[in-house]
């Protein structure tokens, strides 16, 4: 009976070191944009279509962060980080066991597109192959990007443009400009949870060479940018020309409390309740918002 629920115990701890890894609070900028682009598709939206784009896109962010959770843990970079867990650097998982993480991910994110491209058009097999380029790019290889300062581009990119035109597009078969300024406060917010990780981390990574937007803005910079980030969500859901646009400010009260705090200074731990409001915020956004484009 001891032998059972000690094995029990030790495999439930075993899922959950996972879980942590994968860094479920992230999982709300995979959400975020299909929610967003399925309401925004109308009557055209198509069930099947939408719930590939959602595994693409939630099997892509997994992906991501098994993948640099594998690249960041053999450089040594993560060797001191402050925040979620990290299964190489901790030691709670071999290197090549994460890589397989990331691997079998990504594998999934691709057959869901294949499947998606099968049901709308072929042309989203090249958008998924650069999808997971930058995936793997960002801070894999021998050249990441993420290391100078680009990561927040690519996000902005692939978890906000693609990810919500392209699930608007193989539901609909077109594009237009509010599915591309609804896109803009999705790949606000995503940018948002990334800064709000390389604010934290921003002394460590300049420490190790990481030379994050944090690092190369400084750490007022940084903040600043954050803000600007928050402000432009609520921006651009304005000039989608949607007059209930108007309910995002609804979330305010989500917002207010996080940029104060980051405007203030906070940092290391205290920075990362803060990263699970901000993701709270952008899914709270992403609902409200979807409301809105129905309305």
């Amino acid at each position: 009976m001891i032998v059972r629920s000690w094995q029990k115990f030790s495999w439930e701890a075993h899922i959950n070191i996972w879980v942590q890894g994968a860094r479920p609070r992230t999982l709300p900028a995979a959400i975020a944009p299909v929610v967003v682009a399925t309401v925004l598709a109308g009557s055209d939206w198509k069930p099947v279509q939408a719930l590939l784009a959602l595994i693409v896109s939630l099997s892509l962010q997994i992906a991501v962060n098994y993948s640099n959770d594998y690249s960041d843990g053999i450089r040594g970079t993560d060797d001191n980080r402050i925040g979620p867990v990290r299964l190489t650097a901790s030691g709670l998982a071999p290197a090549e066991s994460v890589k397989r993480a990331a691997i079998l991910s990504f594998a999934a994110a691709s057959i869901a597109g294949l499947a998606l491209a099968a049901l709308s058009s072929w042309w989203v097999i090249l958008v998924g192959v650069a999808a997971i380029a930058a995936a793997w790019g960002y801070t894999g290889g021998k050249n990441p990007y993420g290391y100078k300062g680009l990561g927040e581009m690519s996000v902005f990119i692939f978890f906000g443009v693609v990810a919500t035109m392209g699930s608007y597009y193989v539901q609909t078969l077109e594009i237009n400009w509010v599915s591309f300024a609804a896109s803009v406060p999705m790949g606000s917010l995503s940018c948002a949870l990334l800064a709000i990780n390389n604010i934290r981390d921003r002394a460590q990574d300049l420490l190790v060479g990481k030379r994050t937007l944090a690092v190369r803005l400084g750490d007022r910079g940084a903040r600043n940018l954050f803000i600007a980030l928050i402000l432009s969500a609520y921006i651009f859901a304005a000039l989608t020309g949607r007059a209930w646009s108007i309910l995002t400010l609804l979330t305010l009260p989500l917002a207010i409390p996080v940029c104060r705090k980051v405007l203030m200074g906070a940092s290391g731990e205290a920075l990362i309740p803060l990263l699970g409001k901000t993701g709270k915020l952008q899914l709270a956004f992403a609902l409200i918002f979807a409301l809105a484009l129905w309305l």
